[in-house]
């Protein structure tokens, strides 16, 4: 009799990244659990890891003030949700990715590191 041999299916999230080498077994995984993602993906960095499985994501952007006519340089700071699969370490450029409440603050998970990202051409808008 032939051995059967499980094949991975890779599970889709429906964004263009690649899918993390390593396993989890975290229900809040977005690869590997049941954790559905929606919404709102953002790049960015990572600047604190201290609490347990949460990240601290920032990236910069540009607002227009229009009685000045200028630009002001602001920032955007949320918690997400840092699978063990993923382990993303401070100063780490992320994916992240909306998903449904996993506490008070937190409403996102990170989804892979930027390398991974697909083109501009593959994410629509």
């Amino acid at each position: 009799m032939p051995s059967k041999k499980k094949s991975k299916k890779k599970k889709s999230i429906g964004i263009p990244i690649n899918p993390p080498e390593k396993e989890c077994r975290d229900i809040r995984c977005a690869w590997h659990g049941s954790l559905p993602v929606r919404g709102r993906v953002f790049k960015g960095v990572v600047m604190s890891e201290k609490s347990h499985s949460t990240v601290i994501v920032e990236w910069d952007y540009h607002r227009f003030i229009q009685k000045y006519e200028r630009y002001q340089r602001q920032k955007s700071r949320i918690t997400a949700h840092n699978p063990p699969c993923i382990r993303a370490r401070d100063g780490d450029n992320v994916v992240v990715a909306e998903c449904r409440p996993i506490s008070k603050t937190k409403h996102f998970v990170v989804v892979g590191f930027q390398k991974d990202f697909g083109t501009k051409s593959e994410i629509k808008k």
